[in-house]
């Protein structure tokens, strides 16, 4: 009896540890950014805060490559100015529509 319970506990342990390893490895596909246009007139800063250095005007209907998905409240964004200059920075989501 004790042996079939001591058999089930590992089991159930190895089943555990082998989902963990396969999240804790990374396995999120590699994505592309992703282009989007601009709704309203927003900023690209140098972090994610309102208080960070302001790197670009990023103009209504203006194309935008989300690279990631920061968190709740920002993106991570590459935007190429008119005058061909790329930027890298963080944009608030609700720059974009839905």
């Amino acid at each position: 009896m004790y042996k079939y319970l001591l058999l089930l506990a590992v089991s159930a342990l190895a089943g555990c540890s082998a989902a963990k390893d396969d999240a804790a490895s990374g396995n999120r596909p590699n994505r592309a950014p992703v282009a989007h246009n601009t709704v309203v007139e927003c900023t690209l800063y140098d972090g994610m805060k309102k208080e960070s250095p302001q790197l670009m005007t990023v103009a209504s209907g203006m194309e935008v490559q989300v690279m990631d998905t920061v968190d709740a409240y920002f993106v991570k964004a590459r935007v190429t100015d008119p005058a061909g200059k790329t930027q890298v920075g963080y944009m608030y989501r609700n720059c974009f529509g839905q």
